[in-house]
Protein backbone atom coordinates (compact mmCIF):
# COMPACT_ATOMS: atom_id res chain seq x y z
CA UNK A 1 0.00 0.00 0.00
CA UNK A 2 1.47 3.52 -0.84
CA UNK A 3 2.27 5.64 2.42
CA UNK A 4 0.57 8.66 3.17
CA UNK A 5 1.88 12.03 1.30
CA UNK A 6 2.42 15.10 3.60
CA UNK A 7 4.23 17.29 2.14
CA UNK A 8 7.05 17.86 4.25
CA UNK A 9 10.07 18.58 1.76
CA UNK A 10 7.74 20.73 -0.63
CA UNK A 11 9.96 23.18 -2.44
CA UNK A 12 13.34 21.74 -0.29
CA UNK A 13 16.57 20.67 -2.74
CA UNK A 14 19.29 18.76 -1.89
CA UNK A 15 21.52 16.14 -2.44
CA UNK A 16 22.12 12.25 -1.16
CA UNK A 17 25.44 10.26 -1.14
CA UNK A 18 25.37 6.77 -0.92
CA UNK A 19 22.49 5.17 -2.95
CA UNK A 20 23.20 1.63 -4.61
CA UNK A 21 19.90 -0.52 -4.72
CA UNK A 22 16.61 -1.19 -3.46
CA UNK A 23 18.37 -2.67 -0.38
CA UNK A 24 20.25 0.53 0.94
CA UNK A 25 18.71 3.20 3.01
CA UNK A 26 19.98 5.98 1.08
CA UNK A 27 18.18 4.54 -1.82
CA UNK A 28 14.44 4.37 0.47
CA UNK A 29 15.60 8.08 1.81
CA UNK A 30 15.81 9.35 -1.90
CA UNK A 31 12.03 7.69 -2.55
CA UNK A 32 11.14 8.97 0.95
CA UNK A 33 12.44 12.50 0.49
CA UNK A 34 11.00 12.97 -3.50
CA UNK A 35 7.55 11.37 -2.12
CA UNK A 36 7.48 14.33 0.69
CA UNK A 37 8.14 16.83 -2.13
CA UNK A 38 11.84 17.54 -2.68
CA UNK A 39 14.01 17.34 -5.43
CA UNK A 40 17.75 16.54 -5.37
CA UNK A 41 20.52 15.00 -6.77
CA UNK A 42 21.96 11.63 -6.52
CA UNK A 43 25.55 10.90 -5.38
CA UNK A 44 28.24 7.97 -5.48
CA UNK A 45 31.55 6.57 -6.87
CA UNK A 46 31.42 5.80 -10.37
CA UNK A 47 31.68 2.00 -10.04
CA UNK A 48 28.31 2.05 -7.97
CA UNK A 49 26.78 3.44 -11.24
CA UNK A 50 28.05 0.78 -13.29
CA UNK A 51 27.16 -2.14 -10.09
CA UNK A 52 24.60 -0.70 -8.76
CA UNK A 53 20.42 0.31 -9.96
CA UNK A 54 21.52 4.42 -9.66
CA UNK A 55 19.73 5.17 -13.10
CA UNK A 56 16.21 3.74 -12.22
CA UNK A 57 16.58 5.33 -9.07
CA UNK A 58 16.82 8.72 -10.72
CA UNK A 59 13.81 7.92 -12.84
CA UNK A 60 11.69 7.01 -10.13
CA UNK A 61 12.29 10.41 -8.26
CA UNK A 62 12.16 12.80 -11.26
CA UNK A 63 15.15 12.25 -13.58
CA UNK A 64 16.33 13.26 -10.82
CA UNK A 65 20.90 14.36 -11.50
CA UNK A 66 22.97 11.68 -11.10
CA UNK A 67 26.73 13.06 -9.80
CA UNK A 68 29.48 10.58 -9.91
CA UNK A 69 32.10 11.59 -7.01
CA UNK A 70 34.12 9.85 -4.82
CA UNK A 71 33.43 11.51 -0.85
CA UNK A 72 37.17 10.64 0.10
CA UNK A 73 38.19 13.55 -2.77
CA UNK A 74 37.86 17.30 -1.72
CA UNK A 75 38.48 18.34 -5.96
CA UNK A 76 35.64 16.31 -6.77
CA UNK A 77 33.17 17.41 -4.19
CA UNK A 78 33.93 21.06 -4.78
CA UNK A 79 32.67 19.76 -8.42
CA UNK A 80 29.72 18.15 -7.19
CA UNK A 81 28.52 21.11 -5.45
CA UNK A 82 29.12 23.51 -7.77
CA UNK A 83 27.25 21.06 -10.37
CA UNK A 84 24.48 20.66 -7.59
CA UNK A 85 23.93 24.58 -7.25
CA UNK A 86 23.65 24.76 -11.12
CA UNK A 87 20.78 22.31 -10.98
CA UNK A 88 19.59 23.46 -7.76
CA UNK A 89 20.68 26.83 -6.28
CA UNK A 90 21.72 26.80 -2.77
CA UNK A 91 20.60 23.20 -0.71
CA UNK A 92 18.28 22.94 1.88
CA UNK A 93 19.70 19.05 2.95
CA UNK A 94 22.27 16.52 2.54
CA UNK A 95 22.47 13.16 3.39
CA UNK A 96 25.43 11.22 4.23
CA UNK A 97 24.65 7.47 3.64
CA UNK A 98 28.44 6.11 2.95
CA UNK A 99 30.31 3.50 5.04
CA UNK A 100 32.82 0.77 3.89
CA UNK A 101 35.66 -1.66 5.63
CA UNK A 102 38.59 -3.52 3.53
CA UNK A 103 39.18 -5.28 6.98
CA UNK A 104 35.86 -6.02 7.26
CA UNK A 105 35.03 -7.15 4.30
CA UNK A 106 38.46 -9.47 4.55
CA UNK A 107 37.58 -10.14 7.91
CA UNK A 108 40.99 -9.20 9.85
CA UNK A 109 40.80 -9.37 13.33
CA UNK A 110 40.22 -6.26 15.45
CA UNK A 111 43.91 -7.31 16.72
CA UNK A 112 45.60 -7.40 13.21
CA UNK A 113 43.95 -5.21 11.36
CA UNK A 114 45.65 -3.70 8.52
CA UNK A 115 46.08 -0.07 9.16
CA UNK A 116 46.35 0.99 5.42
CA UNK A 117 42.85 -0.32 5.27
CA UNK A 118 41.57 1.12 8.45
CA UNK A 119 42.68 4.30 7.19
CA UNK A 120 40.83 3.94 4.33
CA UNK A 121 37.75 2.87 6.85
CA UNK A 122 37.91 5.91 8.67
CA UNK A 123 38.01 8.12 5.36
CA UNK A 124 35.33 6.42 3.45
CA UNK A 125 33.28 6.08 6.84
CA UNK A 126 33.58 9.29 8.54
CA UNK A 127 36.18 11.96 6.85
CA UNK A 128 34.06 11.91 4.21
CA UNK A 129 31.51 13.92 6.29
CA UNK A 130 33.91 16.69 7.20
CA UNK A 131 34.82 16.87 3.83
CA UNK A 132 31.28 17.08 2.60
CA UNK A 133 30.08 19.54 4.77
CA UNK A 134 33.86 21.98 4.41
CA UNK A 135 33.12 21.43 0.21
CA UNK A 136 29.47 22.83 1.03
CA UNK A 137 30.60 25.83 3.28
CA UNK A 138 33.55 26.75 0.63
CA UNK A 139 31.08 26.43 -2.49
CA UNK A 140 28.61 28.53 -0.98
CA UNK A 141 26.04 25.63 -1.72
CA UNK A 142 24.09 25.29 1.76
CA UNK A 143 21.01 27.70 2.64
CA UNK A 144 20.39 29.21 5.98
CA UNK A 145 18.41 26.61 7.94
CA UNK A 146 19.38 23.20 6.27
CA UNK A 147 19.69 20.24 7.50
CA UNK A 148 22.81 17.65 7.16
CA UNK A 149 22.01 14.09 8.83
CA UNK A 150 24.20 10.86 8.69
CA UNK A 151 23.62 7.67 9.02
CA UNK A 152 25.28 5.75 11.33
CA UNK A 153 25.13 2.76 13.99
CA UNK A 154 24.92 2.11 18.13
CA UNK A 155 28.61 -0.56 17.34
CA UNK A 156 29.83 3.75 17.96
CA UNK A 157 29.47 3.04 21.44
CA UNK A 158 28.95 -0.19 22.31
CA UNK A 159 31.57 -3.09 20.99
CA UNK A 160 30.24 -5.52 18.80
CA UNK A 161 33.23 -7.73 17.50
CA UNK A 162 32.97 -8.25 14.09
CA UNK A 163 31.99 -4.36 13.42
CA UNK A 164 35.58 -4.14 14.00
CA UNK A 165 36.97 -0.55 12.66
CA UNK A 166 33.79 0.26 11.74
CA UNK A 167 32.60 0.87 15.17
CA UNK A 168 35.73 3.33 15.57
CA UNK A 169 34.57 4.86 11.94
CA UNK A 170 31.06 5.54 13.17
CA UNK A 171 32.52 7.05 16.70
CA UNK A 172 34.42 9.69 14.80
CA UNK A 173 31.17 10.35 12.18
CA UNK A 174 29.24 10.96 15.11
CA UNK A 175 31.76 13.24 16.68
CA UNK A 176 32.16 15.21 13.01
CA UNK A 177 28.22 15.57 13.04
CA UNK A 178 28.41 17.41 16.82
CA UNK A 179 31.84 19.41 15.86
CA UNK A 180 30.04 21.04 12.69
CA UNK A 181 26.55 21.04 14.66
CA UNK A 182 28.38 23.81 17.02
CA UNK A 183 29.73 25.68 14.65
CA UNK A 184 27.03 25.69 12.02
CA UNK A 185 24.46 26.43 14.73
CA UNK A 186 24.43 30.44 14.12
CA UNK A 187 23.37 29.91 10.75
CA UNK A 188 20.26 27.78 11.78
CA UNK A 189 21.84 24.73 10.28
CA UNK A 190 21.37 21.21 11.64
CA UNK A 191 23.87 18.36 11.95
CA UNK A 192 22.34 15.18 13.32
CA UNK A 193 23.08 11.05 12.98
CA UNK A 194 20.88 8.36 12.91
CA UNK A 195 21.64 5.07 14.55
CA UNK A 196 19.71 2.83 12.81
CA UNK A 197 18.61 -0.99 13.30
CA UNK A 198 20.53 -3.85 11.66
CA UNK A 199 19.43 -3.43 8.24
CA UNK A 200 19.83 -5.81 5.52
CA UNK A 201 21.93 -3.70 3.00
CA UNK A 202 24.25 -5.00 0.45
CA UNK A 203 26.91 -3.75 3.01
CA UNK A 204 25.58 -4.81 6.19
CA UNK A 205 24.42 -8.96 5.19
CA UNK A 206 28.47 -8.60 4.62
CA UNK A 207 29.43 -8.87 7.96
CA UNK A 208 30.14 -12.06 9.09
CA UNK A 209 27.59 -13.06 12.14
CA UNK A 210 25.37 -10.69 10.59
CA UNK A 211 21.83 -12.75 10.28
CA UNK A 212 22.49 -13.87 14.03
CA UNK A 213 23.23 -10.11 14.87
CA UNK A 214 19.64 -9.29 13.34
CA UNK A 215 17.77 -11.71 14.97
CA UNK A 216 19.19 -11.09 18.50
CA UNK A 217 18.44 -7.15 17.43
CA UNK A 218 14.81 -7.91 16.61
CA UNK A 219 14.51 -10.28 19.56
CA UNK A 220 15.76 -7.20 21.90
CA UNK A 221 13.93 -4.75 20.45
CA UNK A 222 10.58 -3.85 21.84
CA UNK A 223 9.20 -2.77 18.23
CA UNK A 224 11.85 -5.12 16.49
CA UNK A 225 14.28 -4.01 14.08
CA UNK A 226 13.26 -0.76 11.97
CA UNK A 227 13.13 -1.35 7.95
CA UNK A 228 15.54 1.04 5.87
CA UNK A 229 11.91 2.54 4.72
CA UNK A 230 10.59 3.04 8.02
CA UNK A 231 14.31 4.74 8.51
CA UNK A 232 14.03 6.93 5.54
CA UNK A 233 10.48 8.33 6.89
CA UNK A 234 12.60 9.35 9.87
CA UNK A 235 15.05 10.89 8.20
CA UNK A 236 12.44 13.01 5.96
CA UNK A 237 11.52 14.34 8.97
CA UNK A 238 15.00 15.58 10.27
CA UNK A 239 15.42 17.20 6.78
CA UNK A 240 11.90 18.64 7.31
CA UNK A 241 11.14 22.24 8.94
CA UNK A 242 9.78 19.80 11.85
CA UNK A 243 12.63 19.97 13.66
CA UNK A 244 14.83 23.05 13.42
CA UNK A 245 15.91 23.14 16.78
CA UNK A 246 17.19 19.77 16.48
CA UNK A 247 20.80 19.57 16.05
CA UNK A 248 24.14 18.02 17.56
CA UNK A 249 21.89 14.84 18.39
CA UNK A 250 23.01 10.84 18.09
CA UNK A 251 19.40 10.11 17.41
CA UNK A 252 18.52 6.33 17.94
CA UNK A 253 15.89 4.55 15.38
CA UNK A 254 16.17 0.78 16.08
CA UNK A 255 13.01 -0.03 17.47
CA UNK A 256 14.48 0.34 21.34
CA UNK A 257 17.54 -1.68 20.88
CA UNK A 258 20.13 1.17 22.37
CA UNK A 259 17.22 1.04 26.11
CA UNK A 260 17.41 -2.94 26.81
CA UNK A 261 19.54 -4.80 28.73
CA UNK A 262 17.30 -8.20 28.15
CA UNK A 263 13.71 -9.31 27.07
CA UNK A 264 11.59 -12.06 27.33
CA UNK A 265 12.43 -13.54 23.70
CA UNK A 266 16.27 -13.47 24.09
CA UNK A 267 15.55 -15.15 27.76
CA UNK A 268 13.81 -17.96 25.87
CA UNK A 269 16.46 -18.12 23.00
CA UNK A 270 18.86 -18.90 25.77
CA UNK A 271 17.05 -21.20 27.61
CA UNK A 272 16.12 -23.06 24.57
CA UNK A 273 19.93 -23.05 23.68
CA UNK A 274 20.74 -24.21 27.27
CA UNK A 275 18.56 -26.98 27.02
CA UNK A 276 19.33 -28.10 23.72
CA UNK A 277 23.21 -28.08 24.53
CA UNK A 278 22.31 -30.33 27.53
CA UNK A 279 20.20 -33.13 25.78
CA UNK A 280 17.29 -31.91 27.68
Amino acid sequence: MAQKRYGLLEGKKGIIFGPLDEKSIAWQIALAAYREGARFAISNVKVAFRLGNVEELSRLCGDAPLIACDATNSEELDQTFQEAKKHFGRLDFIVHSIGMSPNVRKRRPYEELNYDWFHKTLDVSAISLHRMIASALKQDALNDGASIVALTYIGAQRTFSTYSDMGDAKALLESIARSFGARLGKRGIRVNTVSQSPTKTTAGSGIEGFDLLYDFADKLSPLGNATAEECADYVVTLLSDLTRKVTMQNLFHDGGFSSMGISEEVLQMLYQDRKESSGK
